[in-house]
């Protein structure tokens, strides 16, 4: 891991203004405060028994962790264990008195009410997934779901799920096509119905979340939201995983934040945003296992990005550069008569120097209204300082973190030099966003990032 510092300035760079640290090491959490970054600190399993089985052990716990660091760090979530319940098992008995144990510190310290406590759990508790409508929990758990819901309910918190479409592909032995795991679009005929409800979904993800809010009523709760505090995707795998590859898990991280930052919501509960984190920020490259469980992160332990996320007309979200740097694009699929009066407007009133775009000049191919676009846009955009509502032009516009830069054509702010990318990090032309330490979330809201949709990481 890099200094808590660095990663830090690399939270702050990217504006990720949310962070799920699976510990709670003094240091970062230190480096993390007066940075109003929203934070989830966890209680690791190996502490999960102890604290259980001691209501002085909890106290004790949030006594150093937490109340020695708040509120100049801005911890808003206690994660207790992860996965307790299938990686676990003999600390179960102890889940639900840990939870309780805990507020009844925070109480104590009158934090309960800006403090939510909750437990991630793996996705593989719901058994009968799909449909989702008849979705339950594994019953062998009930003896501790059904108290654990009840606290969730009782103190306004939420589930927490790690939810993996990648492994649900992979086991799947072909029966989940490739493009329902990332979220590419899909026809209606190729979505998958549930017969018992008539709901279409067009991603495993949707899938998961709602699967989650039928067992869940299964057992009588209805009024509990789900929060994702991990997905994501690998970007490299050995012989026997070959769709570990940048180009999915570019596609899969940069769909997710689309899905999660417009407000999809899922066919059960439509707009209504998916708070999620996304594993993770860093790669781990002295991880055990396959090499797939070394490579989900966004970043190296340098802080270059693996990849550039694809975010054309999903806003200002990201800039996985690290230099937070942002373009204005024509929107794919823009009425071509608006993109031609934006253009002209642009390259008249707008005072942009349009001279590229000549036949013979730099910018001149490819010779058409949405390339011609991005270039006005671009430009205009740069030249108001970035300052919001420059990059609109009555909707045929949209902030990208995708260089546009093309050949000879430099843009405006470019990371592009004599042809050739900066670092040799080469975005596409069309482009889509794990150590424990961070994970990188989206939520609802734009806390930004993930805008309430947050943006928030593992750490």
């Amino acid at each position: 891991m890099p200094h808590p510092t660095q990663v830090v300035a690399l939270l702050k760079a990217q504006q990720i203004r949310h962070v799920r640290l699976f510990n709670a090491e003094p240091a970062m959490l230190i480096a993390l405060a007066n940075t109003g970054i929203r934070v989830t600190v966890s209680i690791p399993n190996e502490l999960v028994l102890g604290v259980g089985q001691s209501n002085s052990t909890a106290a004790n716990w949030v006594s150093r962790n937490i109340v020695a660091h708040y509120p100049a760090t801005n911890i808003t979530t206690i994660a207790v264990g992860s996965e307790v319940l299938t990686t676990l098992p003999n600390a179960a008995r102890v889940l639900v008195n840990a939870l309780k144990f805990i507020h009844s510190a925070l109480l104590a310290s009158n934090l309960d009410r800006q403090i939510k406590i909750s437990t991630p759990l793996s996705s593989s508790i719901i058994l009968d997934s799909f449909p989702p409508s008849q979705a339950f929990f594994n019953r062998s758990w009930n003896p501790v779901m059904v108290p654990m819901l009840n606290f969730f309910q009782s103190t306004g918190s939420f589930l927490m799920l790690n939810i993996y479409p990648y492994y649900d592909y992979m086991r799947s032995n072909g029966v989940i096509p490739l493009d329902y795991a990332l979220f590419k679009p899909l026809p209606p005929n190729k979505e998958a119905v549930d017969a018992n409800t008539l709901l279409h979904y067009s991603n495993v993800f949707d899938a998961m979340v709602d699967a989650a809010y039928f067992a869940m009523a299964y057992l009588n709760f209805t009024n509990i939201p789900v929060m994702v505090t991990e997905s994501g995707w690998p970007s490299k795998g050995g012989s026997n995983e070959p769709d570990a590859t940048v180009d999915n898990a570019n596609t899969y991280n940069s769909n997710l934040i689309r899905h999660v930052l417009n407000k999809t919501g899922t066919p059960k509960h439509p707009g209504i945003a998916v708070s999620t984190y996304i594993y993770e920020l860093y790669n781990e490259d002295m991880k055990s296992g396959p090499i797939s469980e070394k490579n989900w992160g966004l970043f190296d332990a340098n802080g270059t990005p693996i990849y550039i996320l694809h975010l054309t007309g999903s806003g200002l979200v990201l800039a996985n550069d690290t230099t937070n740097q942002t373009y204005c694009a024509a929107k794919d699929g823009a009425d071509q008569k608006m993109l031609q009066a934006a253009l002209d407007w642009a390259c008249g009133p707008g005072k942009v120097d349009c001279s590229p775009l000549l036949q013979g000049k730099d910018c001149y191919e490819p010779d058409n209204v949405a390339a011609h676009a991005t270039y006005a846009f671009d430009t205009y955009y740069h030249q108001m300082g970035k300052a919001p509502g420059t990059c609109d032009f009555n909707g045929v516009a949209a902030i990208t973190t995708t260089d546009p830069s093309h050949g000879s054509c430099i843009f405006l702010g470019s990371g592009v030099k004599n042809g050739s990318f900066v670092n040799g990090t080469a975005p596409s032309m069309n482009s889509s966003i794990t150590s424990s330490a961070a994970c990188y979330a989206f939520t609802s809201s734009i806390m930004i990032i993930k805008v309430l949709i947050w943006s928030a990481f593992f750490l």
